[in-house]
C-alpha cells in the first residue's frame, strides 16, 4: 500500500501569533536525511509514487540570523564602521576648509604691484612695492582685493618710446593678461585668439589706475617734454579738455619707403573715425622729416591729446591708443583681418571693408602742400590737353590718359617666374595699349591717347617700350649717374680723394636712401648696408635730400592717380596706394570693360591693405 500524507494535525490561530512574552512555538527537529536516490516513481503508471521526495529538504544553514531578535537585546545601532565613516567625513570637511582658506589668504597676500621682466624669450612676474623706472605692464590690486593689470610708462620717459619698446610692451601684455586671468580662474588654461574688439575685464586703464592712486598721476613731477602733435590746436587762450578717446599714429619706421607708412596712416585714420576716436600724428622721428613739409595739417579736433604716458600700443580697447609700424602686427594683424574682411565674399571682394577704411584716410589726409598741389593741377591739365585731337572745324575727340607705375629697386614681383627680377616693361606697355584699344573706337582718339610713366628707376624713361610716353612730372627727377669720371692726362700720381657719383640706376634701394647726406663721422669705407643699421640721427643735408625723394614720390602718385586707368604691379605698395586713389569699382579694385580703375600686371593677385 502506498504511503499517505497525514494532514489531520491542525493549528489554531493562537499558535500562529508570536508575542514578546511567549517565545515562538517553533519545534526544531532533526530532519530526515536527504536521499538523492529517491526520485519518485519510475513512470507515471507506477504504483510506487509518493510525495516524500518533495517534503524532505536539506538542513537549514547555521549562519542564517534569527527571524526575530532575542528578548531583552535590542538591535545594535552604532557600529565601528559608522564611526570610521563619520571620522572620514569630518577629516575631509576640515581639509577642504583649510585649503579654501589658504587659497583666499594667498590671494590676499599678492603684492599690490608687480611687473614683467624680460629674460630671453620668457616673461616672469616679479612682485615689488615700487613702480619700475621703465615702461612695462604691471599687476595691481584694487581696493576690493581684485587683481588687475595696467601699463606703467614713467611720466619722465621720453616720447615716443623706441619702436622695440612698443613691440615688447604688446608682447608682455599678452603674458601678463594671461597670468591675471589664471589668478582669477585659480588654474592655468590655454588662451586662444580673441576677437579684435574683445574687452579684457581684468585690464585697468592708466587714467583709472591714477584715479585709484595705483599709478602716479599728472600731479607727479615730470620732466617729459611734450612736443606738439600734428593735429593739435596750439596758441589757444582757452585750454581744451583732454579727448575722451584718441588714436595717435607715430610716423617712425625702419622701412625706408614712404608707401607703407602712408598705407598704415590712412588705415589708422579710418579706424579712428570708425571707433569714434580723435586722431593725432607724431612726426618727431620720421625719417622724411616733418609731416607738414609734404601735406597740409589734418582736421583738428576740439580737444587736446592726453598726457603721453597714457598713450598705449595695446590692448586695442585702451582709452588712448598708439599705433606705429612696430605694433602693426597687433593693430592690423590677423585679428584685424578676421574682423573686417567680409566672410560672405571671395578674393578681393573680401577686402572692401578694409579698403573703405584706407579710402577714408586718403580723402581726409592726402592734401599736398600749396606749391606741390598747384603744380599737380597744372600738370594734369597740360597732360589732358594733349589727349584732344581736332577733327574738323571746331570738333575735337578726346583720348585716354593711361598712367603706368614701374617699381624696381628692392621690390620684386609676386609672379613666380619674375620673383628674382622684374616684370618686363613690355607687359606694362601691352596692357596700356590694350586698354586704349578696348575702350575707344575712333582711330583719332586712340592715336591721341597718352601714356604717362612714373618710376623709381631713371632708365625706364629711356627704354624702347616707353620712348613715346611722357614723364609724369619733371619738377623733381631722380637722376642716374653720368658714368665714371675721366682722369686728366697730366694728373699727378697722388690725387685728392673725390666721392664717387651715385645715381638711382636700378631703382629705389633702402641702403641708398639711408646713405643720403652721410654724416662726417661715418668713415668713407662704410658700406650702404652698414649705414642702414647705424640708426644715426639725420643731418640737415640728409633731411633735405630725403625731402626731395619723398616729394618726387608723392608728385608721381598724385598725377598718376588722376589718370583714367593705372597700370602697375600689386607687389608694390605704391601700386596699392594708387588703387585707393582710383576707388572701388563694380568688381573691386581694377578696370573692368575699360572703365576708370586700376590694372594689375603682376600675376593673378589682388589688392590688399596693410601687410605686416
Amino acid at each position: 500500500m502506498p504511503p499517505t500524507l497525514d494532514l489531520t494535525k491542525t493549528y489554531t490561530h493562537a499558535d500562529m501569533i508570536l508575542s514578546s512574552r511567549n517565545g515562538p512555538r517553533i519545534n526544531l527537529r532533526r530532519a530526515a536525511s536527504y536521499n538523492a536516490a529517491d526520485r519518485g516513481p519510475l513512470s507515471s503508471t507506477s504504483s510506487r509514487f509518493s510525495f516524500n521526495h518533495l517534503i524532505v529538504s536539506p538542513p537549514p544553514s547555521p549562519s542564517l540570523p534569527a527571524l526575530v531578535p532575542r528578548h531583552g537585546k535590542p538591535v545594535p545601532i552604532h557600529t565601528p564602521r559608522r564611526y570610521v565613516r563619520a571620522l572620514v567625513w569630518v577629516v575631509g570637511f576640515l581639509l577642504i576648509t583649510y585649503l579654501g582658506y589658504s587659497m583666499v589668504r594667498s590671494n590676499g597676500t599678492i603684492e599690490k604691484v608687480g611687473w614683467a621682466n624680460h629674460a630671453g624669450e620668457e616673461y616672469e612676474m616679479v612682485g615689488d612695492s615700487e613702480l619700475p623706472d621703465f615702461p612695462t605692464p604691471v599687476v595691481v590690486t584694487d581696493k576690493k582685493g581684485r587683481t588687475k593689470w595696467t601699463v606703467s610708462i614713467p611720466p619722465s620717459h621720453a616720447f615716443p618710446l623706441e619702436p622695440k619698446q612698443y613691440a615688447e610692451i604688446c608682447m608682455q601684455n599678452m603674458e601678463v593678461a594671461q597670468h591675471v586671468a589664471d589668478l582669477h580662474a585659480h588654474k592655468h588654461k590655454q588662451h586662444g585668439m580673441y576677437d579684435y574688439y574683445r574687452v579684457d575685464p581684468n585690464f585697468m586703464d592708466v587714467h583709472e589706475a591714477e584715479t585709484h592712486g595705483l599709478l602716479p598721476g599728472p600731479k607727479a613731477k615730470t620732466s617729459m617734454r611734450e612736443e606738439s602733435l600734428v593735429g593739435e590746436t596750439q596758441g589757444s587762450l582757452i585750454e581744451n579738455a583732454v579727448c575722451e578717446k584718441s588714436l595717435t599714429f607715430v610716423m617712425e619706421s625702419g622701412d625706408a619707403g614712404m608707401g607703407k607708412t602712408l598705407m598704415m596712416l590712412w588705415t589708422a585714420y579710418g579706424l579712428a573715425k570708425k571707433e569714434e576716436r580723435e586722431f593725432f600724428i607724431d612726426d618727431s622721428r620720421w625719417a622724411y622729416g616733418k609731416y607738414t613739409n609734404y601735406f597740409k595739417e589734418p582736421p583738428k579736433p576740439k580737444c587736446r591729446p592726453p598726457p603721453r604716458h597714457e598713450m598705449l600700443p595695446c590692448p586695442h580697447h585702451a582709452r588712448h591708443l598708439l599705433v606705429s609700424a612696430a605694433t602693426a602686427a597687433h593693430t592690423f594683424g590677423e585679428a584685424f583681418n578676421d574682423h573686417f574682411e567680409d566672410p560672405r565674399k571671395m578674393e578681393v571682394q573680401r577686402q572692401k571693408p578694409i579698403f573703405s577704411l584706407a579710402r577714408i584716410g586718403y580723402e581726409a589726409l592726402f592734401h599736398l602742400t600749396r606749391n606741390d598741389d598747384e603744380y599737380v593741377s597744372k600738370r594734369v591739365l597740360e597732360l589732358r590737353s594733349q589727349t584732344y585731337t581736332q577733327l574738323k572745324d571746331e570738333e575735337f575727340t578726346k583720348g585716354m590718359l593711361i598712367g603706368v607705375h614701374v617699381r624696381h629697386g628692392d621690390k620684386h614681383p609676386y609672379e613666380f617666374q619674375y620673383r628674382d627680377s622684374y616684370i618686363p616693361l613690355q607687359s606694362y606697355s601691352a596692357a596700356a595699349h590694350s586698354i586704349i584699344s578696348a575702350t575707344l573706337a575712333e582711330e583719332a582718339a586712340i592715336n591721341g591717347s597718352k601714356i604717362v610713366v612714373a618710376s623709381d628707376d631713371p632708365t625706364v624713361y629711356e627704354s624702347e617700350e616707353f620712348s613715346s610716353s611722357i614723364r609724369a612730372q619733371d619738377m623733381i627727377r631722380l637722376a642716374a649717374s653720368s658714368g665714371p669720371s675721366q682722369r686728366p692726362k697730366n694728373a699727378p700720381a697722388i690725387r685728392k680723394f673725390v666721392d664717387e657719383t651715385v645715381g638711382w640706376e636700378g631703382g629705389f634701394f633702402s641702403p641708398m636712401f639711408w646713405s643720403l647726406g652721410r654724416p662726417a663721422s661715418v668713415p668713407p669705407t662704410a658700406s650702404l648696408s652698414d649705414l642702414s643699421k647705424m640708426n644715426l640721427p639725420p643731418t640737415e643735408e640728409a633731411l633735405r635730400l630725403r625731402e626731395l625723394v619723398g616729394r618726387a614720390y608723392l608728385l608721381d602718385l598724385s598725377i598718376l592717380g588722376r589718370s583714367d586707368v593705372v597700370v602697375c604691379t600689386v607687389s608694390s605698395m605704391g601700386c596699392r596706394i594708387l588703387g585707393i586713389m582710383k576707388g572701388w569699382g563694380d568688381n573691386g579694385v581694377g578696370a573692368t570693360e575699360g572703365k576708370e580703375g586700376w590694372w594689375n600686371v603682376d600675376g593673378a593677385f589682388w589688392w590688399r591693405g596693410v601687410m605686416w
